[in-house]
Order: structure tokens, then sequence, then C-alpha cells
């Protein structure tokens, strides 16, 4: 995990908490290019937009879909505030994306919901590698999980 890993993830966290003050689950995402730029950024918007698949991930492998040549694409991180989801899972591996680095993991998520009495999630809770098993992936990263630990008990406080 590189200085620069941190630093995407500090803004996915910072765009988690976004989509939490706007009413949304706490995701946000980054897609970086290989030499280093940010390319797409966006957070959850499931709630607001009244579309359960608008999850972050997703939205950044249908952006790099439209936008990247596939060299591009397999040359690209795509940084999460949390492990992909099964869905964000399978688009990012047939839109052929690279990397994925997460600061919060789905074994931690499905411990928190449990430990905050949430609804159990309508898809199975699979980490990415059973769900697309040649994606490189790093995470999680334990200072920046409990940050995302923490905007899921302000979820549930309402505050």
């Amino acid at each position: 995990m590189t200085e620069d890993d941190l630093k995407h993830l500090r803004r996915c966290v910072e765009l988690a908490e976004e989509a939490l003050d706007a009413g949304d689950q706490p995701f946000g995402s980054v897609l970086v290019d290989g030499d280093g730029a940010v390319l797409f950024e966006d957070r959850n918007r499931e709630t607001s937009l009244a579309d359960e698949t608008r999850h972050p991930e997703f939205q950044a492998a249908r952006w790099a879909a439209a936008q990247l040549p596939q060299e591009r694409r397999a040359a690209a991180t795509v940084y999460t505030s949390g492990e992909h989801c099964a869905m964000c899972a399978a688009a990012h591996a047939w839109v052929g994306l690279g990397r994925i680095v997460y600061a919060s993991s789905t074994e931690q998520l499905v411990g928190w919901s449990a430990e905050l009495s949430l609804a159990p999630s309508p898809v199975r809770p699979l980490a990415i590698q059973e769900v697309a098993p040649n994606i490189p992936v790093s995470g999680p990263v334990p200072d920046l999980a409990e940050a995302v630990h923490a905007l899921h008990r302000r979820r549930l406080s309402g505050n």
C-alpha cells in the first residue's frame, strides 16, 4: 500500500461521508489511470436516485467502458471505501478494469451490519475474488476501515 493508494482511499472515505450526508449509504469510489490521474469519482446514490444499482464502483465501470480504450482500463485502479459487492465486481471484470484497492472489506461490512442490526443485503456477500478471481486486490486498511465503520454507525444513529 503506497502513500498514493492511501491518499485515494482517504478521498473515497470523504465521498462516503458525502453520500451519508445526502441520505445514501456511505460508499465512495475513485478511478485512477495508470499514470496516477484521477479520471472519475462518485459516491453512492441508490437512495437519492431511487436506484439500488447506483453504487459508485458500478458507475466507475460504466464510465470507463464508455470513455476509455481497453488498454487504459486495464492499467487503471479503482479505489473504494468498501470492497465491491458481487454486482460491482462483475461489472469491473466485464469492463476489464485493473486493480481494486479498498478501505474496508465485505467481511467487515457483514459483521458491522449484524452488530448494528441492519437488514441483510439481498445479494450474497462475496469477496471480489470469489466473483472475479483474476483481479488484483488490496485491502482492507485498518485505520480507514474504522473510519468507514464510524460512518455506518452514524448512519444507524441518524447523526
